[in-house]
């Protein structure tokens, strides 16, 4: 047995018990509980009493003021999805290292605490992990067993590779999402990690995608990762570099600072236009710059929706 593999193991599955152990100590409420809830009826409304629910439409056709009733669900079920293709090894320096993460190790130790969260919850929970297409997907549970197995799964994500061991995966992430709102039969609240690196013409797709979901009456929390300072600003000094797109392998030599300033509008139109649609669809559009550290971005944002 490789002893290094257990030492990093325990670290993992270490991390995220102390993690949440840490949350629950604060006395936070949970951030994911009373979520899942399913319509039922109509009674008349009653003078006086909140106007949230009254169904406005029925109001519409009939002249008469009705109100929603909904059934609480006992458990929630929680899919959640990361992108696993090769761009997600991004920096390479950082795979398995939670302290210098790259975008892939961070989803993979917040995944964790997600877990640890959800099985405290005696909550379901699967993962589906994808790249051009679904790679593997687990249903939900909410056992010890299965929480054991998540929590392998996910080890596997932190193993470090060498350049010609790491294999090379491209993203379908519209196609992927359209799968998943497919299979998921029951409502559930689905997480996604992902960079989101697509190109231009394939971005309504995602937006699709992400509409699919909603349409289905999932919750949908998307964690947007990225390297601020080398993804999105380009800084990488004023002398020549050559860069190697770790999808493809396609190589491209040029100066960084001739042509930040339109890279950064770019993509600040990309994130723009992201948010937007989120609003939109009514989805939590969460931007996380790996540089910040997973405790500047997983506890605030935890801290935000057990207050909500």
């Amino acid at each position: 047995m490789d002893q290094s593999l257990i030492s990093r193991y325990k670290t993992l599955d270490f991390y995220a018990r102390q993690v949440v152990e840490g949350f629950i100590t604060g006395r936070h409420k949970s951030p994911f509980h009373g979520f899942s809830v399913e319509f039922s009826d109509y009674r008349q409304y009653n003078t006086g009493e909140s106007t949230r629910n009254i169904d406005w439409h029925l109001y519409g056709r009939t002249d008469k003021l009705f109100v929603k009733q909904f059934d609480a669900e006992t458990n929630l079920r929680c899919q959640v999805l990361i992108d696993q293709s090769t761009s997600m090894y991004y920096p390479l320096q950082g795979q398995g290292d939670i302290d210098n993460p790259n975008k892939l190790t961070f989803s993979a130790y917040a995944a964790a605490v997600l877990f640890e969260l959800l099985h405290r919850q005696r909550d379901a929970f699967g993962l589906t992990l994808f790249s051009n297409q679904i790679d593997q997907q687990t249903p939900c549970r909410s056992s010890a067993a299965h929480r054991q197995y998540m929590m392998t799964l996910l080890e596997g994500l932190l193993q470090p590779t060498s350049a010609d061991q790491r294999p090379m995966r491209t993203t379908s992430v519209a196609e992927s999402l359209h799968l998943t709102a497919e299979q998921l039969h029951r409502r559930s609240l689905v997480v996604i990690f992902s960079d989101a690196l697509v190109r231009p013409d394939e971005q309504e797709a995602v937006f699709d995608a992400l509409r699919h979901l909603r349409h289905n009456k999932h919750e949908v929390i998307f964690f947007h990762t990225y390297d601020r300072a080398s993804e999105v600003e380009l800084d990488f000094g004023s002398r020549p570099h050559r860069f190697i797109d770790l999808e493809s392998g396609r190589e491209l030599r040029l100066q960084p600072s001739e042509v930040a300033e339109a890279y950064q509008k770019r993509m600040s139109a990309c994130f723009a236009e992201l948010q937007q649609r989120a609003m939109q669809y009514r989805i939590d559009y969460v931007p996380v710059d790996i540089a910040q550290g997973f405790h500047q971005v997983m506890l605030p944002f935890l801290l935000k929706r057990s207050k909500t």
